[in-house]
């Protein structure tokens, strides 16, 4: 399965997309659910539409953001921090999300805003108190690229992160979910700020394994469908500026880019 967002003449819908000749295209329209995800088991046929042809939108609409910090011990050593001895927990709202190609937009009280590219994991049913060992599987609907935007040195100054994590447009999401790949067996991620290639990671390096994440946010708060889990990021972090193009890839999704501007 994978499936985008995105805006037509009728308003939101979200598109089943299938590879014609090739190419990627929205073959039908996924009706949405009581828990705003789309409906995978009722797709209405349509005429096929270029993927590259619609304006995308962000394909989640979180109640809530848990972000995984220093997942990478590559990424904790690059800021000179000790791995953690759990999962390092802290959210983003939902309000700075923003979807492929929107613009990323540099507060001016920051004079250091950096990149980081993520998988994030899309959650399908509520999820509360997992026990040790359960399959986390029945509750991934699927994942997607997250850029995890930080204001660096507000996040230094201020102790806690919820500022520097927080300002409006700091979560791109995008551009697709996809229920394809398997994070367990090792999914390759890639950060490039205009062309560069400044990230390189894959999954198989997380300190915390997926499964263990879920678990562990599963005990401490109830996530609902639609929740977004952002896995954490590899080293290779740096700042964004005015006029620069960002992209987080992740092999079987794709790639989610967003220029960068200065806030007005």
């Amino acid at each position: 399965m994978r499936y985008c967002r995105y805006s037509s003449p009728e308003g939101e819908q979200f598109g089943l997309i299938e590879n014609v000749a090739g190419t990627p295209q929205i073959t039908n329209l996924l009706p949405q659910t009581e828990d705003g995800l789309p409906d995978l088991l009722h797709p209405q046929k349509v005429a096929a539409q270029l993927l590259g042809s619609v304006k995308l939108l962000a394909p989640v609409r979180p109640s809530k953001i848990i972000c995984v910090g220093r997942n990478y011990l590559d990424h904790a050593k690059e800021l000179g921090n000790d791995a953690p001895q759990e999962p390092l927990i802290f959210f983003k709202p939902p309000s700075s999300i923003i979807a492929h190609d929107e613009k990323i937009q540099r507060p001016r009280i920051s004079e250091r805003v950096d990149f980081e590219g993520e998988l994030a994991v899309v959650i399908k049913r509520a999820c509360r108190n997992l026990a040790e060992g359960e399959d986390v599987r029945p509750f991934i609907f699927g994942y997607t690229c997250a850029n995890d935007v930080t204001a660096r040195d507000l996040q230094k100054t201020d102790g806690q992160w919820t500022r520097a994590k927080g300002f409006d447009t700091f979560c791109p999401v995008g551009p697709l979910v996809t229920d394809e790949i398997d994070p367990g067996q090792g999914v390759g991620l890639e950060t490039r700020v205009n062309g560069l290639v400044k990230q390189s990671g894959n999954t198989r390096d997380f300190i915390f394994p997926l499964d263990v994440v879920i678990r562990y946010i599963s005990r401490i708060m109830t996530l609902v469908p639609g929740d977004l889990i952002c896995t954490g990021t590899p080293a290779g972090v740096g700042p964004l500026v005015a006029g620069d193009s960002v992209a987080i890839s992740i092999q079987g999704i794709g790639a989610l880019k967003n220029p960068v501007t200065d806030r007005d």
